[in-house]
């Protein structure tokens, strides 16, 4: 049975929401509809940044210390208004559509420790937009042994079945967003994060050109690769160690202030991501032919050069979604439209192939907007 769903996205690089609608039965047929994105202000954006260190502190997920209640509660009402935007843009209704899948916002991210948090109250947003949300959806992955993400795998896979490109060739898909991670599609389905994306490069060039991010890469292109601190980052065991794990923001930090002019920092930095996409690719069943980029990292031509140049040396191509005629602005939440219509079927969101998990699970939690709860 189709349904109609609509994903909401809120990545680690803090930008803002995006918003996309998928009919889909959340196994192999997926009609792809429209999107949007709503970037955060300045302002929001500070508060989040605030979150991610005043998360420290929670040691169980329903911890909510400081000021991260009221934040919760703001990003929630903002989710809300994205919907309604996105409902009138498109001249759609609440009825028209079955359930929303809200990621929300992660602020901490321990899976050594089975530990991930998420600022979303699905309950709120069910009463706010009048549609059924699916929310929390990486904490039963957790339960059962995996690592929490990556999640948007299942919908990797989907997308893959209808691409010419990808007929009969060992393919991954890379989503370079805050963390950058991998799914490979052959004979099997595997996939973990692969090391820091935009993250490092947005803290750099914000502490130390005050803007959010290098918007395609116009920075780093006038900078050069300092070797020595790259081979800091791509020396981190992360890369040499069997055992995959995901990330939290934190893993890796940006250089300090002085390690680098702000060109240079730029440029190394987003070797260093190309790099570690490479670096992690090794631990794949085989080695790829194709990679699809999606992600904002897709737009920064410094990324994108040194990883069609890594990845070349290897004899792989690299393509960005569009080139393939996906929306690389917009998969995350197609994915979290595609997950929520899995939830509701309890079919399986995670994978030991994907997550780590002892065995295939589903996941998320339903909030009804008739009761809001």
């Amino acid at each position: 049975m189709m349904r109609t769903a609509i994903g909401l996205m809120s990545g680690t690089s803090l930008d803002g929401i995006d918003v996309a609608l998928l009919r889909t039965d959340g196994e192999a047929l997926v009609e792809r509809g429209p999107s949007m994105g709503r970037p955060y202000d300045a302002a929001f954006r500070r508060r989040l940044q605030g979150a991610l260190e005043t998360a420290k502190a929670i040691g169980a997920r329903t911890e909510r210390p400081g000021d991260l209640a009221d934040i919760e509660r703001e990003l929630t009402l903002r989710h809300g208004e994205a919907v309604r935007a996105f409902l009138a843009e498109n001249a759609l209704k609440p009825a028209d559509i079955d359930v929303i899948g809200f990621h929300g916002q992660t602020v901490l991210h321990r899976p050594n420790v089975g530990l991930t948090v998420q600022l979303g109250d699905g309950a709120l947003l069910a009463r706010e937009t009048g549609i059924d949300v699916v929310y929390d959806m990486r904490a039963n992955d957790m339960v059962h042994g995996g690592q929490g993400a990556p999640l948007i795998p299942a919908y990797h896979a989907a997308l893959a079945a209808g691409l010419a490109e990808a007929a009969g060739k060992a393919v991954v898909f890379v989503n370079i967003g805050g963390i950058s991670n991998l799914t490979f599609i052959g004979n099997e389905i595997v996939a973990f994060d692969s090391g820091p994306g935009n993250t490092l490069i947005d803290q750099w060039v914000e502490a130390h050109a005050g803007i959010p991010y290098d918007q395609g890469g116009m920075i780093a292109s006038e900078g050069r690769v300092d070797c020595g601190l790259a081979e800091r980052y791509l020396g981190h065991a992360f890369f040499t160690d069997p055992v995959r794990r995901s990330l939290d923001r934190n893993d890796f930090r940006p250089p300090e202030g002085a390690a680098a002019t702000l060109e240079d920092g730029a440029r190394t930095l987003a070797y260093v991501t190309a790099a570690a996409i490479l670096r992690s690719a090794r631990h794949l069943p085989e080695r790829p032919a194709l990679y699809v980029v999606c992600g904002g990292g897709r737009l920064n031509r410094a990324i994108m050069g040194d990883l069609a140049a890594l990845a070349g040396e290897e004899g792989a191509r690299v393509v960005t979604a569009e080139a393939v005629g996906l929306d690389g602005d917009s998969m995350e939440a197609e994915a979290w439209a595609y997950l929520a219509v899995r939830s509701l079927r309890a079919l399986p969101l995670t994978f030991p192939g994907t997550t780590g998990v002892t065995a295939p699970v589903s996941g998320g939690l339903l909030a009804r907007a008739a009761s809001g709860d």
